[in-house]
C-alpha cells in the first residue's frame, strides 16, 4: 500500500467525520422544525424538498452528477423527516412493483410503505387517513392513461401533491427454463407494453392479467410452468431467475405516478396543475376553453376525455398544464373557462416531475 493511498484514505476518514457531524446538526434542526410545526403542517412538503435539491444541483461542481445529488439528498431528507414524524404511504403492491420504486424515489426509504392490491383501495387508505399519502400510476408513455386512477380522481377529495416519471424496464422472470413456459402473469399495462416480444418469443403461452407486476412474480414462484413480467428487484425479492431483460416493445417506456394527500403543495416556480371539467353542451364550448389557455400563454401538457358514467354521451376532460394554481394568470384563466363548464375541479398543483 503506497503512502499516497494511505493519505487519501486518511482524508476520506476526516471528511466522513465532518459529514457525520454536519448531518447530526441538520437532524437537530429537522427536529426543531417539527416542534415548531406541532403537526399543523405535513412533515412532507414537496415544494420545499424540490427547492432544497434543485438549489444543491445548481451549485454542484461535480464530479457527482445531478442524479447522484438527488439520490443522496432524498435519503438525507427522508431520514431527517423521519425524526420529525415517520410517514405512512400506501402504494399499489406488493413490494417491488414500479409503484413501490416510485414511492422510494419520491419519499426515500425512511418511510412505512403500505402495499395495497387495488388502486381504489390505495387511494381509500389516504382518504380515511390511515396513511399520510398514496402513490398511484396515472399514465404510461406507450399505453396511455391508467383509467382506474382517472376514474378515482373524479370523486376523491385528495389533492395531487407531487409527481414522478419513472423509466420502466420489464424482465421475464421464472423458476423454469424458457422452453417450459406455458403461462405468463403480469399487470395488463405490462402485458400490453411487451405484447410484440411475447408474440414473437412465447406465442403459445397463456397471458394472464393480475393486479400488479410484483403479484405476478409471486404467482410465478408457485407454478413451475409459468413466468412473470416484472422488475429486476422482484426477481431478487422472490428468488426468480431473469430469463430475459428489457423485453418492453419500446425502449422509451416511462410511467408517470401521482402522490395524493390531504394538503396542497406550494409553488416552486416549475410547477404543473391538473384539473378535471365537464363542458356545457353548446357550440364552441371546448374551443373557448382551450383558447383561454392560449391567450394566457399557458402551456397545455395533456388533455384527455373519459365518459362521466353518469349521463350517456357526456364526457369529463382531464387537463394538465404548466403553472401553479396560485399564479395570477392561472387563477384568471380558471375563472374564465368556468363560464363554459358544468363542472370544474382542481386536482392539485405540484412540482413538475423530471
Amino acid at each position: 500500500m503506497t503512502d499516497k493511498l494511505i493519505d487519501c484514505r486518511k482524508n476520506i476518514d476526516y471528511i466522513d467525520e465532518k459529514i457525520l457531524e454536519l448531518l447530526n446538526v441538520r437532524a437537530k434542526f429537522a427536529i426543531k422544525i417539527g416542534k415548531i410545526k406541532q403537526s399543523a403542517d405535513s412533515v412532507y412538503v414537496p415544494s420545499r424538498e424540490t427547492e432544497v435539491i434543485n438549489k444543491l444541483i445548481k451549485s454542484n461542481k461535480g464530479p457527482l452528477t445531478k442524479q447522484n445529488i438527488a439520490s443522496i439528498y432524498k435519503e438525507i431528507i427522508s431520514t431527517c423527516r423521519g425524526l420529525e414524524s415517520r410517514l405512512k404511504v400506501s402504494y399499489l403492491g406488493p413490494q417491488a412493483t414500479f409503484s413501490y420504486q416510485a414511492g422510494v424515489k419520491l419519499f426515500g426509504s425512511n418511510v412505512d410503505f403500505v402495499p395495497i392490491r387495488r388502486i381504489s383501495d390505495v387511494i381509500e387508505e389516504a382518504e380515511k387517513q390511515r396513511v399520510d399519502f398514496a402513490v398511484v400510476p396515472i399514465e404510461n408513455s406507450n399505453e396511455g392513461s391508467v383509467n382506474t386512477t382517472l376514474d378515482e380522481l373524479v370523486d376523491t377529495n385528495l389533492k395531487v401533491v407531487n409527481e414522478i416519471v419513472l423509466r420502466v424496464s420489464h424482465c421475464l422472470l421464472s423458476k423454469t427454463k424458457f422452453e417450459n413456459i406455458k403461462v405468463v402473469y403480469s399487470h395488463p399495462q405490462a402485458l400490453a407494453q411487451c405484447s410484440m416480444w411475447l408474440h414473437k418469443n412465447v406465442p403459445d403461452a397463456e397471458l394472464i392479467p393480475v393486479n400488479s407486476t410484483a403479484h405476478a412474480a409471486r404467482l410465478a414462484t408457485k407454478n413451475n410452468k409459468s413466468a412473470a413480467i416484472s422488475s429486476e428487484s422482484a426477481a431478487n425479492l422472490y428468488d426468480l431467475n431473469i430469463i430475459a431483460k428489457s423485453i418492453e416493445d419500446s425502449r422509451d417506456n416511462w410511467t408517470r405516478f401521482f402522490v395524493l394527500g390531504n394538503s396542497s403543495s406550494g409553488r416552486t416556480g416549475k410547477d404543473k396543475t391538473s384539473i378535471i371539467l365537464t363542458i356545457k353542451d353548446k357550440v364552441g364550448a371546448l374551443y373557448n376553453i382551450l383558447s383561454q389557455f392560449s391567450k394566457s400563454k399557458i402551456n397545455l401538457t395533456k388533455i384527455e376525455s373519459r365518459p362521466t358514467k353518469k349521463k350517456v354521451w357526456q364526457y369529463i376532460f382531464f387537463v394538465d398544464f404548466d403553472g401553479h394554481i396560485e399564479d395570477k394568470k392561472v387563477i384568471n384563466t380558471i375563472e374564465k373557462i368556468k363560464e363554459n363548464c358544468i363542472f370544474l375541479k382542481v386536482l392539485g398543483s405540484y412540482p413538475k416531475g423530471e
